[in-house]
């Protein structure tokens, strides 16, 4: 069972006693430290890296949607709410997220990198997940107005019945017209967050009933 939620104070000790063990290291190399450090979307081609030079226009900001920070996956499907604390099997959080912007003829393509991590809860085990992702370029104002909405599902593999795993996953097609009022783009936010709901199988449509065939009238017989 999935749930999105805030914190689990009985996971802060496995968190520290995860610490010297996993298989990834929070130091290690990332995708994410490939991002260009600069604000600013490239436009046009040339330039040294071949992506053009830095334009006078701003990458939108990136921010991980309120809520949507963890996601927790207890071990009981039937479960309403956040899982219990001993009935916890994973809990993923976001670590750290990075973006690009590059703009031509006036459309805007990002690629956005997420960062995270999975530790295993009191009820966790070896083997494999799918963590939901959910990105969504967002026009703020009165009436919030969604541009882009990507999801994603990335695979984790547990080793063992205590184990930290880094996962990246790194969304290069985001794609959007810039618009008329370069001003207005000052109001697009990237939120991303993991997405529960979405992960959750649909579940099958009951088949249409069939309607009962009317019998057909009996004439009744003549009489002479």
């Amino acid at each position: 069972m999935m749930r999105t939620g805030t914190s689990v104070a009985v996971l802060i000790g496995f968190a520290l006693a995860l610490g010297g063990c996993g298989s990834s290291s929070l130091f290690s190399s990332s995708p994410l430290d490939m991002f260009k450090s600069s604000p600013k979307a490239t436009a046009g081609t040339g330039g040294v890296d071949g992506k053009g030079t830095d334009s006078d226009v701003d990458c939108p900001d990136v921010q991980v949607r309120t809520g949507a920070s963890t996601l927790m996956i207890g071990s009981k499907p039937d479960e309403q709410g956040e899982p219990a604390a001993l009935d916890l099997r994973y809990q993923a959080t976001v670590i750290r997220t990075a973006r690009e912007c590059h703009l031509n003829a006036g459309l805007m393509t990002m690629k956005v990198g997420i960062e995270g991590r999975v530790i295993t809860g009191p009820a966790g085990a070896p083997g494999a997940i799918d963590v939901p992702l959910r990105i969504v370029v967002v026009q703020e104002g009165i009436t919030p107005k969604t541009v882009v909405s990507k999801f994603a599902r990335i695979p984790v593999t547990i080793s063992s019945a205590i184990d930290r795993v880094i996962f990246t996953h790194v969304q290069d097609d985001i794609a959007f017209p810039v618009p008329p009022v370069a001003a207005d783009l000052e109001a697009y936010v990237v939120y991303v967050g993991f997405d529960a709901m979405a992960a959750q199988p649909e579940k099958p449509k009951p088949a249409p009933k069939k309607s009962k065939a009317k019998p057909k009238g009996v004439a009744n017989p003549k009489q002479s």
